[in-house]
């Protein structure tokens, strides 16, 4: 099949545009995080408390005074840290839309679906993981920044290491058992990249406040932390600790059997394919192995005693296991997976 050059250039093209406004998105995000200030966050929740509570609304202002007939406070202008983030939040947005449209031109280039390489994979992957954190910190957004550069970091990787000419796949990939189990484990991963970043930010907010206890509902053991020290101003602009450890958990349990159905699609199709369903190949491995370590993350998090820092390292662990068996194995062990479009 012909590939056509124009549009693999075009998908090139919306790749690197997508990369720079992720670049220029991380500016504006990482400007809203060090600008935020907990003092203001908490003004502003009592303002809007204040005036769904029924008080009256002389003080709150862009109200009309009650006790003043005709008179409009003033509304003051929005601060610096809501004007960074919603500059970086639309820009997130256009690059996620650059980075879908960078995958549809690959695969209108090549006339297949544009899973067939690590380049494209961890494309999909890296869309996935924006979709995700778009929905998932909608109501945190000052911690975007923490999604988008690891989405860079991968995105860098993906263009210059990984990267593979828009070509058909090779014979083994021509299946209808692609674009399913592919895309399966590809968004699988894009959400474990949340929720190892969410448990990396728990256990960081847990070190500061120096205690490695239960976390329980309603409580923000991260705000105890000493207010001296640039890594105590750091973690106190962090959402409360319990928040980012329900981020972690409801993101994994979303991503867990999204990824336990893509082992299994992909041992259907290796049936189909090599006449067996499970061969201990090693990329076979280790994703078995990733997914036992989630699955004991699940259980840790119901786990009395275990519902803290020792749930949270096993998540990391999983999140580290998805990254051996992404580059490692892919790049460095030899096996039936060996068709990344690295050798």
């Amino acid at each position: 099949m012909p590939i056509d050059d124009t549009l693999a250039q075009f998908s090139d093209w919306s790749f690197r545009s997508a990369f720079g406004v992720f670049v220029l998105a991380s500016v504006f995000l990482v400007a809203q995080f060090a600008t935020r200030t907990v003092a203001a966050d908490d003004r502003k929740r009592e303002l809007v408390a204040a005036g769904d509570s029924g008080r009256p609304a002389a003080n709150v202002p862009g109200r009309i005074a009650a006790n003043v007939p005709g008179r409009i406070e003033p509304t003051p202008s929005r601060p610096k840290s809501e004007k960074y983030g919603g500059m970086g939040h639309a820009l997130v947005v256009l690059g996620l839309l650059l980075t879908v449209a960078s995958i549809v031109l690959r695969g209108l280039a090549t006339d297949r679906f544009p899973l067939g390489n690590m380049y494209e994979f961890v494309t999909m992957a890296c869309a996935a993981a924006v979709v995700t954190g778009l929905v998932a910190l909608r109501g945190q957004r000052h911690t975007q920044v923490f999604v988008v550069v690891p989405v860079m970091i991968l995105m860098f990787l993906a263009a210059t290491v990984l990267y593979a000419d828009a070509a058909p796949v090779v014979p083994a990939l021509r299946s209808y058992w692609l674009p399913i189990h592919v895309t399966i484990v590809s968004v699988g991963s894009g959400i474990f990249l949340v929720a190892g970043v969410a448990s990396l930010l728990f256990l960081l907010k847990m070190r500061v406040a120096g205690t490695g206890s239960e976390v329980t509902a309603g409580t923000d053991s991260g705000d105890t932390a000493a207010s001296g020290g640039a890594l105590a101003r750091f973690a106190r602009r962090l959402p409360a600790a319990q928040t980012l450890d329900r981020l972690a958990y409801k993101t994994t349990i979303i991503g867990f059997p999204l990824f336990g159905a893509g082992v299994i699609l992909g041992a259907i199709w290796a049936e189909a394919a090599w006449g067996r369903f499970w061969g201990w190949d090693p990329k076979e491995t280790v994703s078995f192995i990733a997914w036992v370590v989630y699955a004991a993350y699940l259980h840790a998090r119901a786990t009395s005693g275990w519902r803290n820092t020792r749930a949270a390292w096993i998540n990391v662990a999983g999140f580290v296991a998805m990254l051996f068996n992404l580059f490692i194995i892919n790049m460095v062990v030899s096996g039936l997976h060996s068709y990344a479009g690295l050798n």
